[in-house]
């Protein structure tokens, strides 16, 4: 079922508003910790995370689980506070689950536990969610455990599209927890006032010199250079390093003729509230939770994909129980009742048909249920070895002025 723009937004104006998950990303700027880190990786000679280093699992005698996420990103009992498909896991299982939100930045958690990781010694988490590339790095340094698919039997409803990833192949380490999109978000009445239109959907418009000093990219890399890598034509999941300076240069022209005020991470969304800024490259689950005199779109070029994804650390002594906390929240209610409340691309086939006793609106919302053919408008950024990830990183920078 193909979506038209104005069913879209009509869908987007149903999910809730909350703080987002991806609002509370920080300006990472060049990742140094994370490229020193996989040059020195402690992965196998293949660049794959290595087996048989692994601690005892004490999960049959110590019923209990760590559990690191990104904030707001649990249903949760407003009223009480209480994560409630959290609760009924403890209930069913007799598994208690310490589940902190102390994810903020990607590579600010992983500076603070990767000397315990590269010594071996225990983090105290048995479970981490983080995103597609910093997944990746984990694996390629050996700092995951290898998943038993007999003790997470639900992990076959994973949808078709996030089956088969390049930096996990065939998911041996990750199960995605939550997915989203990068594309072009727009404060609506500014943007029709400025150019008489009332929706943007593509980087020609968000070019438009008429809004020149108006406009912001993400500071994430991967989310802004994917979009114009597409708005060129080229493949953003599979691209030579001369497209990628292409799309540098573009970008720079950009910069240096002032069509873009800022390259901003998540503090993007107080200038297109205040009507400052007018359009971004921003994310889906952001724009929505501004409420419905705010659009988003993916550019008719291409859009980026990312998805969020739970791993048991190389540390871990309770992996065992960790399999059956992924296991509960591949259930198809279960993964519903979550999307309900955060509004994210739900990775777990069924939960669209349970969404529907919950809230058929967003049973047809094709943000957190995409089809095929909408997943198609995306890509996954391209799997970038250490060396290219540093190289792009600087590239980038330079361009935005850093």
């Amino acid at each position: 079922m193909k979506h038209s723009p104005e069913m879209i937004a009509a869908l987007a104006g149903t999910m809730r508003s909350s703080v987002s998950r991806r609002r509370l990303l920080q300006v990472a700027g060049i990742s140094s910790v994370a490229v020193a880190a996989a040059a020195c990786g402690t992965g196998g000679d293949d660049g794959t995370a290595s087996e048989g280093s692994a601690p005892q699992d004490v999960s049959d005698t110590e019923k209990t689980v760590d559990w690191s996420n990104w904030v707001e990103y649990m249903d949760i009992d407003e009223d009480t506070g209480a994560y409630p498909t959290l609760e009924r896991f403890q209930e069913e299982s007799g598994i208690s689950v310490n589940y902190t939100e102390d994810v903020n930045d990607n590579n600010e958690f992983y500076a603070k536990v990767r000397t315990q990781l590269e010594q071996g010694q225990d983090i105290d988490r048995d479970i981490v969610v983080l995103t597609d590339w910093m997944a990746a790095l984990w694996i390629q340094n050996g700092f995951a455990q290898k998943l038993d698919k007999a003790s997470i039997p639900n992990s076959a409803n994973l949808i078709p599209r996030l089956q088969s990833v390049s930096f996990d192949e065939p998911r041996d380490f990750t199960l995605p927890w939550q997915g989203g999109f990068a594309g072009l978000g727009y404060n609506i009445a500014r943007y029709q006032e400025a150019t008489g239109n009332s929706e943007m959907t593509s980087l020609d418009q968000l070019f438009d010199p008429a809004l020149r000093g108006r406009i912001t990219l993400l500071s994430e890399m991967r989310d802004t250079m994917g979009c114009i890598i597409a708005w060129q034509g080229n493949d953003p999941a599979n691209f030579t390093q001369e497209q990628f300076e292409q799309a540098i240069d573009a970008l720079t022209e950009q910069v240096q003729n002032g069509q873009i005020r800022q390259v901003t991470g998540n503090d993007y969304l107080a200038a297109l509230e205040s009507g400052d800024v007018i359009g971004v490259i921003g994310w889906s689950g952001d724009i929505f939770a501004l409420g419905e005199d705010f659009g988003f779109a993916l550019p008719e070029s291409g859009g980026t994909l990312w998805t969020d994804n739970m791993l048991v650390p190389s540390t871990s002594t309770h992996k065992k129980n960790a399999e059956a906390v992924m296991n509960f929240y591949y259930d198809p209610e279960v993964a519903a009742e979550v999307a309900a409340y955060i509004n994210y691309l739900c990775p777990v086939e069924g939960a669209q048909e349970a969404m529907v006793a919950i809230d058929p609106e967003l049973a047809e919302n094709p943000y957190i249920f995409p089809t095929e053919e909408f997943l198609n408008q995306t890509s996954v950024f391209m799997e970038l070895t250490p060396e290219q990830n540093e190289q792009y990183e600087r590239l980038f920078q330079t361009a935005i002025g850093n």
